[in-house]
């Protein structure tokens, strides 16, 4: 997102006019707070574009701050995985920061002040301390449309729940044994509003704080003191966070109320939260939980497996950061929840890769061909992308013996069929005019070798007499080709909906044949490829040179995306 977008959704329009009314202090702050529970996938990438991307629009700063405040699953791993992505997408946090680094903030480095914050709480008899089980609790909160039943230690005095909270954070009762509610109101039909939990037990090392802390505050309760404290003006999240709306405000006024709001140039910044819809996309699972699943399982080969709607893996799959980018960009922002085909993903990659990969010849599925009559090895010149005449071109050896893909030689032609075939003639591209004799075949009865003779004055693939050749095809030279892996991927899901029978069966619904492999040639500058180069195969489709497994002399090949589609965008 940048000066020139057109694009006027809600939240840009809503920080349009905070800034117009000089709420911001001079400066719009935003965030993006994943908490380090695993990586960042397709959906989170929507949201680093919304919140970096009006950021940069408005010439604000955003900060990333790791919501750290559940150590169960969260990492270093999932942590340094993060600022990788987001750093890959083309995105940079900035500000002031809480740790040596500008703009990069810890949840948990916030938790003395949070806990600080609780004890007002309790001195000013807006928390008490609740020793219900969970059921119980179910029962007391009650349904939106009847006022739920007051815990029996709402009214219990500050002092004793303060000793109560003290106790907790000393470690002297186990999980689940007490909880710290905010006390708001048993009425409200929004049931986030009935005596929230904003503390709780946990007897869990923290991956950085070790057993500093026993008791961790509610992701509700830590997420508005987070952007109060760090004076973020406009607070963006997903549509499941708008029923939670009312208790970040009341979070907020007690902020407000104990003189902890950041004031900038004169102006007490109170953040705002606002909620756009999340990105879904049909024939995938964007549950972290579930994605954890089919990495523990095995069912992929690590959260980067390039069929991953992770952002590492769609990397490892050799998308690029502009084409996810302008796949948000095309999606948009607006209040009502939709799906995306992964069709408009695809189309947003090949775009950019067609105009950017250079193309270089790979056959997948190779076929010998001895040219009967070619004598000493020649070389061809090709453009390395006919759309960027900068790119400039590529030297290919070409000798007698040549591979090509099995599927362009037909012993007994269809009708149309223009590829090679006994006694028909092709193009063989860059090279020349070739004519098919016959083919020798094993004793499986599959053609194992074709022969044939080229015309020695269509150097170059034109003939000189003019005639027209229909058929051109791609082809390796045997001599010089280099072998290469080749991992050919499709969708993970086989169906749009693979959670349609609910998660526990999502499993039953994935493509067994979301990757096949097969060993092919590839011309000889290929077989230098680094890790993450991207390539145009020449009539086959968009490759990558492995990041993890690819190695000089030794390529293996990720396919990106197939060279055509019938989609087309709206």
């Amino acid at each position: 997102m940048n000066e020139s977008d057109t694009s006027r959704h809600f939240l840009r329009q809503w920080i349009e006019k905070d800034v117009a009314d000089g709420k911001t202090g001079g400066k719009v702050v935003t965030r993006f707070p994943p908490e380090p529970n695993g990586y960042i996938h397709i959906g989170h990438a929507k949201a680093v574009c919304v919140d970096f991307g009006m950021a940069e629009l408005f010439g604000g700063e955003c900060h990333l701050r790791l919501d750290d405040t559940n150590p169960a699953k969260e990492s270093d791993e999932y942590a340094d995985n993060i600022k990788r992505d987001i750093t890959w997408l083309g995105f940079k946090w900035s500000g002031e920061g809480d740790s040596g680094e500008p703009g990069f903030y810890n949840a948990s480095n916030m938790f003395d002040k949070m806990y600080e914050i609780a004890e007002n709480l309790i001195k000013a008899g807006q928390a008490y301390c609740c020793n219900l089980t969970q059921e119980e609790w179910k029962t007391h909160r009650g349904v939106p449309e009847t006022p739920g039943t007051p815990s029996p230690s709402r009214d219990t005095p500050p002092a004793r729940n303060l000793e109560i909270f003290r106790d907790m954070k000393a470690g002297k009762y186990a999980d689940g044994e007490w909880c710290l509610r905010a006390k708001i109101d048993m009425a409200s039909p929004n049931i986030h509003f009935r005596d929230p939990v904003i503390y709780r037990i946990r007897h869990v090392s923290h991956y950085h704080l070790g057993d500093k802390w026993c008791i961790y505050p509610m992701y509700d309760f830590a997420h508005p003191i987070e952007d109060a404290l760090e004076g973020v003006t406009h607070s963006m999240c997903t549509l499941e966070f708008e029923v939670h709306r009312p208790l970040y405000d009341w979070v907020v006024d007690r902020l407000d109320e104990m003189g902890m709001l950041v004031v900038r140039n004169g102006v007490k910044i109170r953040p705002r939260q606002r909620e756009f819809a999340r990105l879904n996309i049909t024939s995938t699972v964007m549950s972290k939980r579930l994605l954890l699943q089919l990495v523990t399982e095995g069912h992929v080969a690590g959260w980067d497996d390039p069929r991953m709607p992770t952002v590492c893996g769609m990397r490892r799959r050799g998308y690029t950061p502009g084409a996810i980018r302008e796949f948000c960009e095309r999606v948009g922002v607006s209040k009502v929840e939709s799906e995306s085909d992964p069709a408009l993903l695809e189309w947003c990659v090949r775009e950019e890769l067609n105009k950017t990969a250079p193309r270089r010849m790979a056959v997948l599925d190779p076929v010998k061909v001895v040219i009967d009559n070619f004598e000493a090895p020649r070389e061809v010149e090709l453009p390395n992308n006919p759309l960027d005449p900068e790119a400039g071109t590529r030297r290919i050896p070409f000798g007698r013996e040549i591979w090509i893909d099995r599927a362009d030689f037909m012993e007994v032609p269809e009708k149309k069929f223009f590829r090679m075939a006994p006694g028909q003639e092709v193009r063989l591209r860059g090279a020349c005019i070739f004519k098919c004799t016959g083919c020798v075949k094993g004793g499986d009865g599959i053609v194992s070798e074709i022969h044939g003779v080229w015309d020695e004055s269509s150097w170059g693939g034109n003939a000189a007499d003019g005639r027209k050749v229909k058929g051109t095809i791609h082809w390796v030279d045997c001599a010089t080709g280099v072998k290469a892996a080749v991992r050919l991927y499709d969708r993970l899901f086989a169906v749009p909906d693979p959670l349609k029978d609910g998660p526990s069966e999502f499993l039953k619904y994935m493509n067994r044949d979301s990757l096949k492999t097969v060993s092919g040639y590839v011309e000889p500058l290929l077989g230098e490829a680094k890790g993450g180069e991207r390539f145009q195969f020449e009539r086959t489709g968009y490759f990558v040179a492995d990041e993890r497994d690819s190695a000089p002399g030794a390529p293996v090949f990720n396919r990106t995306v197939t060279l055509k589609d019938s989609y087309k965008p709206a």
